[in-house]
């Protein structure tokens, strides 16, 4: 079994509490849909927000559906002039017996134009 890092992305319409715990909620099941993974698969996640996002944790999100003892950690975004507002994103470290080149990250709403390159899901506009 191998170790591989997925990427995420989902953008906010706005910040609020619910609304940031359901993108986010979709955002980690896609992750685990699109791969065939569970909570076990998972060795750590790593989230970023952009600077205004402030209504909850995006790592509580993932908490609530059972990542319990998974090591989570909450950063902030780099702050660089034009890019896109409202934004989580996630880098989960995961075993998996998927090839590097089979693993499917995931870019849902706005945030499918930021890597149009690795995302091989439908965005969620």
């Amino acid at each position: 079994m191998a170790v591989r890092a997925v990427r995420g992305a989902t953008q906010l319409d706005e910040d609020t509490r619910e609304h940031m715990l359901d993108r986010v909620a979709e955002m980690v099941t896609d992750v685990m849909r699109a791969n065939g993974l569970g909570v076990d698969d998972f060795i750590s996640i790593i989230f970023t927000a952009t600077s205004d996002l402030v209504s909850e944790f995006p790592a509580y999100a993932a908490r609530q559906l059972g990542f319990s003892d998974v090591p989570l950690v909450c950063a902030r975004e780099l702050e660089i002039e034009g890019s896109m507002p409202r934004v989580v994103r996630l880098m989960a470290h995961v075993e998996t017996d998927l090839p590097r080149a089979d693993i499917t990250h995931v870019y849902l709403h706005g945030a499918a134009h930021l890597r149009r390159d690795l995302n091989k899901t439908t965005s969620h506009d």
